[in-house]
């Protein structure tokens, strides 16, 4: 099997290699090959204590479509700060629309 391995280079460290989709097999090294080198034998390691498995997951489609608005209707019915916020809600229409009748 093939795997890809990110290289990167660290001042202090000389080179780090992680495999790509496994964290947990990351290694470092002095120049690059040793680097490359070391996390092979990684994950051989840590394949030899397991194996990778390909699973299939069913999943619904997301859409972003919002409700039917009817779907909607009553869901504050028992909130006992709902006419509080709508008349907030008023006053701040009454107050928007007043500065568009200034402007």
């Amino acid at each position: 099997m093939q795997y890809q391995i990110f290289v990167q280079s660290h001042a202090e460290q000389g080179f780090v290699a992680s495999v790509v989709g496994m964290p947990n097999v990351s290694v470092e090294g002095l120049t690059e090959d040793e680097a490359i080198a070391k996390v092979k034998m990684a994950l051989e390691s840590q394949l030899a204590k397991g194996k990778l498995v390909t699973i299939e997951v069913e999943s619904k489609a997301v859409t972003n479509d919002p409700p039917p608005p009817m779907s909607l209707a009553g869901v504050f019915a028992q909130d006992p700060t709902f006419d509080d916020w709508m008349e907030r809600l008023a006053v701040i229409r009454q107050e928007a629309n007043a500065l568009e009748d200034v402007g």
